[in-house]
């Protein structure tokens, strides 16, 4: 008998697909083993014993035979021994090949097709419908899929994190949650009533119901291995996600399937109740063979009809269950809307409130896997959402980057405050909290920034960075923030993902923003009131602005220093500026000025003035500046301004000047009546002369002409004994005064790029000078004599 074993490869399948087998399918592969086993046994039979065993048929009895049959057929002559009986009955005189013969010959005609292949009919639907049943499981556009999404399936029902997340509150958003880090942290931080109200109900939720547990901290923290599984498996199923959701095919095998198995069932059904009844045990049989045995007419006996006609009528009642259990499989599957799932019910139970409703394929293998275990569902479902996937990160984020780690990057920055700056990262982590002597923080580069209550604990904190972060903070940070934050630095891409808490931080004294707007935007820019920020001092805006935003005039009346850097953008419409009257310092920088803003004019107690890389010609306006009594620097550096106007001698109180990268080519005498220059930088420019009048400049300092076109430098240069910083490179000169040891103070000198062949011995006089502050050829300062060398080696 041929093993029903022989035939598993027709429904062999991973065990672990058997969470996509609902009960319907896992009954109807049961129904098919047991028609698999009737085909089987039918088949046996079949080969195994006789098919039908026939007699002749008489037409007329012996006794009326006529004389030529008698002739023909006479009767055999007994030998039969005296007095031994002899045994009667109907002789054929046939022999046992005829007999098989006339069976093999009424087999093939008289029994009905039915009769004789209802086994092979059994085995081959049975086996179609067993094919048909996996055929999901073995196609290559759905194995695919499945395979992957069972093997996440499993690891996502056994990890560590699933545990955790299920067993952690997580109803609420994590901004709005306070870390629990120990007793020591937690009593540093200031909660309203209704948070700690809302705090202690959702740690109760936590609890399981009739256990208690006081503390178990290392039961709910995972390794770094585990972690870093687990953000792996976070990433596999938000790609399987985006991938699955694209389409529908899983659904449609399962359907077209489901549809196949219905029409089998429906045709089955029509012909076995056709045919069953054409299974008889008694058959006439009439085949012309005469000739060859003697009959025309046989009476049959189908030996397996009794039986074959019993294991159909079996047959068909469990291919009517199987048929009717496919039609209830279409129902579900029509019936139901199964290319969408909602996690409502998970959401509910779990807390996790951000798990996303799926679709298409995804959605149908969750509908399957909820008929073999909701579980699975629910487990599953902590990995696709985002809050899950965030405290994951953070975790990671704790593991990786320890206090210790932290405070070995604090630096001190350009403010001389403690820095840490992190770049880049895939959170906060919430040990940077833990480092109280803090007072500025740089954030580089770093989505979903979480800040929690406990920055609280950062008493020392005074300036914040952001660049391109998103933010989003707890209220009890928020608070901290409006009372402790002093500076405040935010780059953006849209004006749009500006902070809104930014513009209640009424402590804070210097605001930074940097970012580039559409056209559109630039022109109408509106920032929220800065009205609360009754401490602003120092507002940067570096952008593409048009025009000055009109809420900055609601800081005019204490707002000190305004620097306005755009990109190239014209900025027109500087009215405004005439209500800044307590503007110190403005920076007006690319902003494709042509003439110097008479605006300007109006702010009387302005001491610097920057307007660098502009687009000024001309400075006939500059005369106005003599109303500045108190303006003592002025930057008008890399522009293309040709000359400098005379009536520069009115502005008495300049003490730095800047003219560097313009294209001045005569510098007028009246420029050295500014007798109080300190600083005085006129580099890259197209000067040939350096009037003598240069030496009225008593307290002058710093003097560059590098990278001009001068040939000689005037005796009065060298009367100006405070130079401390004398450029001269880059220019036409071929002697150096000996008169520079009238410098003593001097401690940079800059020769390099010039026609000089020795230097003089005098600049042994300039105690001050040393060799790193000497920039000259090497060759060029061999010339000293090796004393002199010597001594400015000597640091």
């Amino acid at each position: 008998m041929i093993p029903v074993m022989e035939f598993r490869q027709f429904s062999e399948q991973q065990p672990a697909f058997r969470v996509l087998k609902p009960w319907w399918d896992v009954f109807t592969d049961y129904l098919s083993v047991i028609m698999l086993m009737i085909g089987v046994f039918g088949c046996t039979l079949q080969v195994m014993q006789d098919k039908i065993i026939c007699l002749p048929q008489r037409v007329a009895p012996a006794a009326n035979k006529s004389d030529l049959e008698v002739a023909l057929f006479p009767e055999p002559q007994s030998n039969v021994p005296v007095g031994t009986k002899e045994l009667t009955g109907l002789k054929t005189d046939l022999d046992l090949q005829q007999y098989s013969f006339i069976n093999q010959m009424c087999y093939e005609k008289a029994i009905h097709p039915y009769a004789k292949y209802f086994p092979y009919l059994v085995l081959i639907h049975t086996l179609i419908f067993m094919v048909c049943s996996n055929f999901w499981f073995k196609f290559p556009g759905s194995s695919s899929k499945i395979e992957h999404f069972i093997s996440m399936l499993g690891k996502c029902f056994d990890s560590p994190w699933t545990t955790r997340a299920l067993s952690e509150v997580s109803g609420e958003n994590p901004e709005e949650k306070v870390p629990k880090k120990s007793t020591t942290a937690r009593s540093n931080v200031v909660m309203s009533p209704e948070e700690e109200t809302l705090e202690n109900t959702q740690s109760l939720r936590s609890i399981p119901e009739k256990i208690l547990v006081v503390d178990k901290p290392s039961a709910s923290v995972l390794d770094k291995k585990e972690g870093e599984q687990a953000k792996a498996l976070f990433e596999k199923v938000k790609k399987f996600r985006l991938h699955v959701e694209e389409g529908d095919i899983l659904y449609l095998m399962y359907v077209r399937q489901t549809v196949f198995k219905v029409f089998k069932f429906l045709l089955i059904i029509g012909y076995n109740s056709s045919f069953v009844n054409k299974v008889q045990n008694s058959v006439q049989c009439k085949v012309d063979i005469q000739d060859m045995t003697g009959y025309n007419d046989f009476e049959c006996n189908h030996t397996m009809a009794h039986l074959f006609s019993k294991l159909s009528y079996c047959y068909l009642c469990l291919v009517a269950v199987y048929g009717l259990t496919s039609l209830y499989t279409s129902y579900w599957l029509f019936y139901r809307s199964l290319k969408e799932y909602s996690f409502e019910y998970v959401r509910q139970e779990t807390g996790i409130n951000d798990i996303p409703d799926v679709k298409n394929d995804f959605a149908f293998m969750l509908h399957m896997i909820d008929q073999y275990d909701p579980l699975y569902s629910k487990r599953f479902a902590v990995f696709l959402s985002e809050v899950s996937e965030n405290k994951l990160k953070q975790l990671n984020l704790n593991h990786e980057w320890t206090a210790e780690k932290l405070r070995q990057k604090l630096q001190t920055n350009t403010n001389n405050r403690l820095e840490l700056q992190l770049f880049m990262l895939p959170g906060l982590p919430d040990t940077v909290f833990e480092l109280t002597e803090l007072q500025s923080l740089k954030l580089e580069i770093i989505n979903n920034v979480t800040i929690p209550a406990s920055i609280s604990q950062l008493e020392n904190l005074q300036e914040l960075s952001l660049c391109q972060c998103s933010l989003k903070l707890h209220t009890t940070a928020v608070s901290f923030l409006k009372e402790n934050l002093k500076v405040l630095r935010v780059k953006f891409d849209d004006n749009r993902e500006l902070p809104n808490w930014l513009y209640g931080l009424r402590n804070l004294e210097e605001l930074y923003l940097t970012g580039s707007l559409s056209p559109d935007a630039s022109k109408n820019i509106v920032f929220e009131s800065l009205r609360e920020m009754k401490c602003l001092k120092t507002l940067c805006l570096k952008s593409n602005l048009t025009k000055i935003p009109q809420s900055i005039v609601d800081v005019s009346s204490h707002l000190q220093r305004l620097y306005l850097r755009n990109d190239g953008t014209k900025l027109v419409m500087l009215n405004n500026l005439k209500k800044m009257s307590n503007l110190i310092e403005l920076e007006l920088l690319r902003c494709d000025l042509e003439r110097i803003p008479h605006a300007i004019f109006s702010l009387s107690n302005l001491q610097e003035l920057d307007l660098k890389e502009n687009n000024l010609r001309s400075i006939e306006e500059i005369i106005s500046f003599q109303h500045l009594r108190k303006l003592t620097c002025l930057k008008l550096w890399y522009n293309s301004i040709m000359y400098i106007p005379e009536h520069i001698k009115k502005l008495g109180s300049l003490e730095r000047l800047y003219f560097s990268h313009n294209k001045i080519e005569i510098l007028p005498s009246h420029l050295f009546l500014c007798n109080k220059l300190r600083y005085l930088d006129l580099s890259n420019n197209d000067i040939r002369f350096i009037p003598p009048e240069i030496g009225v400049l008593q307290s002058l300092q710093y003097f560059s002409v590098t990278c001009n076109k001068i040939e000689n430098l005037p005796d009065e240069l060298f009367f100006c004994k405070k130079l401390k910083t004398l450029k001269l490179g880059k220019n036409s000169l071929s002697i150096l005064s000996p008169k520079i040891s009238y410098l003593a103070q001097l401690s940079c000198l800059e020769l390099r790029g010039n026609h000089f062949e020795v230097l003089p011995q005098e600049l042994g006089c300039c105690r001050a000078l040393k060799r790193s502050g000497l920039i000259v050829e090497e060759t060029l300062f061999e010339t000293l004599p090796s004393d002199i060398r010597n001594q400015m080696k000597v640091e």
